[in-house]
Order: structure tokens, then sequence, then C-alpha cells
């Protein structure tokens, strides 16, 4: 997942409610569940507020690594080397299969692929704001995979002891990937920081316009918002948060800051500084008009995103109807013979 910054307002519930077949005996057996830390599956009895909540995170963070190809792709025909171009399709390869994964769990709650395709394309499901951003240098390739990939990490890895089974699975094999992202990024802007004055300009101006949209990745601040912090609070209880919005950015900080040290950037805050007697740094305030006009469709890209997105989607339909029609023939083959 890129970050916990869709906030409040999604069409599916995040309250606690009960279907009338859910007993109290079920809530006990999947409250012990949550009590002993313990994977909840997809047979499992589980609240619908649970199953609600967690197909919305799930959807949200597959459709995040779908549109999240699109910024880099953008330079896949303009990678300074093959070597470049070579790491930036694997890179943008496993952002697809991240997208897999994360469907595919979401499925095991009961959720068509499809439907969830179609709210995002109606704009009843959102992906992470970070996307919402234009690529201009080649410089944004490494601080895409140093700053916006570093603070997904930061998320995710959480994740992998999320209390469902399915999704804290598939998140093993999506952090391993996205450490490699991480290094891959950190690895350009590593040899811009010792190229010519224009290259180290062009890795300045970069985390210039990254640093705030990566900070605003891990979500609105944890006090001030009743809902949000309701929100927060009801995910850490049934274990599908382990830390809050707050914990996470100021961890992403205090990573960040020493590694851009060594790369001879200034990131773009005034405040910023070591408080000693805190043991982590400070940092200035983030523009949260800017954050909620972004998610609301008011960002740099978001209609460029979305027009690509169902463009693409509507041109592969062919693809998918020849998939569905041979797997018929296929199984009406395979009927026939067993009749046989």
């Amino acid at each position: 997942m890129y970050g916990n910054d869709f906030g409040p307002g999604s069409d599916t519930p995040l309250n606690a409610t009960e279907t009338p077949d859910y007993t109290d005996a079920l809530q006990e057996y999947f409250d012990g569940l949550i009590a002993d830390d313990s994977r909840i599956e997809p047979r499992d009895a589980m609240p619908d507020g649970y199953r609600a909540t967690l197909i919305r995170q799930i959807a949200q963070h597959a459709h995040s690594e779908i549109i999240g190809m699109q910024p880099e792709g953008n330079f896949i025909t303009r990678a300074p080397s093959l070597r470049r171009k070579a790491i930036l399709m694997a890179k943008v390869q496993d952002e697809a299969g991240h997208g897999l994964y994360l469907y595919s769990a979401a499925e095991t709650l009961g959720v068509d692929r499809s439907e969830l395709l179609d709210k995002l394309h109606n704009g009843k499901q959102k992906y992470s704001s970070i996307f919402n951003y234009p690529t201009l240098t080649w410089a944004d390739m490494g601080t895409i995979g140093w700053l916006v990939d570093g603070a997904a990490i930061m998320n995710q890895v959480p994740l992998c002891r999320c209390s469902y089974g399915p999704y804290a699975r598939a998140m093993i094999r999506v952090c391993k990937e996205e450490s490699f992202h991480q290094r891959q990024g950190y690895e350009i802007l590593w040899t811009l920081s010792k190229g010519t004055v224009e290259q180290q300009a062009m890795l300045q101006d970069a985390a210039n316009r990254w640093w705030w949209p990566a900070l605003m990745m891990f979500g609105p601040p944890d006090s001030g918002d009743a809902a949000t912090d309701g929100h927060t609070a009801q995910n850490m209880a049934w274990g599908i948060k382990r830390f809050s919005n707050d914990d996470l950015r100021q961890k992403f900080v205090d990573m960040t800051v020493p590694q851009a040290i060594k790369l001879g950037i200034t990131l773009p805050d005034p405040d910023l500084r070591w408080d000693e007697e805190r043991g982590h740094w400070d940092f200035g305030e983030i523009d949260w008009d800017e954050f909620w006009r972004v998610i609301k469709g008011d960002g740099p890209c978001n209609a460029q995103r979305m027009a690509l997105r169902v463009g693409s989607h509507e041109d592969g339909a062919w693809v998918r109807e020849a998939a569905v029609a041979y797997a018929d023939k296929v199984a009406a083959r395979e009927s026939a013979g067993a009749v046989a």
C-alpha cells in the first residue's frame, strides 16, 4: 500500500455491523483470534465492518499499485541506458504483480475484481494521492524509489502482520520487491549526486517536489479529526493497522533525513532539525489543504491518470472477453468428456 492517505468518505462502512446470522458465539470466536494475534482466514466468521474495511483498504492498495505504473512507465522509453531501462521495466512489472496479488486477496473476501475496478473508474474508490504528481525528469525515477517506495515500505512492513491472512501473506513478497525498488531509486540518486552540476540540480529539484507529497502518504494527522482517529483506533483494535499515521511518518523522517544528508540534498523544510531531547527529527507543518485537494481530484495529474486507466481498461475488453470465451469452451469440452 502506498500509504494510508485515503481518508474518510469511502462508499463502504467502517463501523462494525453484524449480519442477522452473525451470532454472539461467532463474535467471541473472532475476538479470540484477534486477542491471540492469530490470522483470520477467508472461511472464518468476521464482522461486516471488518470485512468492509479490508475490502476498502486492499482494493485501494491494489488500485495504487496499478495507477502507480503510469508515472514510471512514462520514462521507460527515455531511460539513460539499456541497464536503466531493463531495471525500470522490471520495477513497473513488479507493480503490476503487486496489484494482481492484492486484487486476489480482496476476492477472498467475497468481492469481484470487476466490481472493484468499476468503483475505481467511477470515482467511488481512491488510490494513493502521491500518483497524482507529474514525473518531469529522470531524477524523479530515483526520487520515487527513494521517497515514495521508502514511505510505502514503512507502511507495508507492518501489514505483513495484518490479522487477515491472505493480505498479510501477499505483503511478504510485496515488501521484498519494494525494498529492491527503494534501493534502486537511491542508487539512481547517488549516481546523480556524483555527477555534473546540472545532474545535482536535477536531483535537488526532484527532492523539492516530492518531499512533502511523500510525507502526506501516511495520511492525515492522528489528532484533530475525530472520524479519522476513530477509524485508526478500530483498525488497530482489529489488528489491520499496527501503528498510527503520525508514528509512521516520524519513523520515515528519521530514516530519510540522514540519507538526504548523505546525498547532499537540502530538504525543502526550514523547520527540519534534530531534537536531542526527543531523539527524533522535528519537521514543519504539512499543507493539508493541498492533500485534500488532491484526494478530491484536483491534483496536477488526477484527470490524466484516470483517463489513461479507463482507456486502457476499455481497450483491453476484447482480451478479457476472449479469455472468458476460451475458458468456457474448455469447460464445455471437459464437461462433455466427463459425460461420455
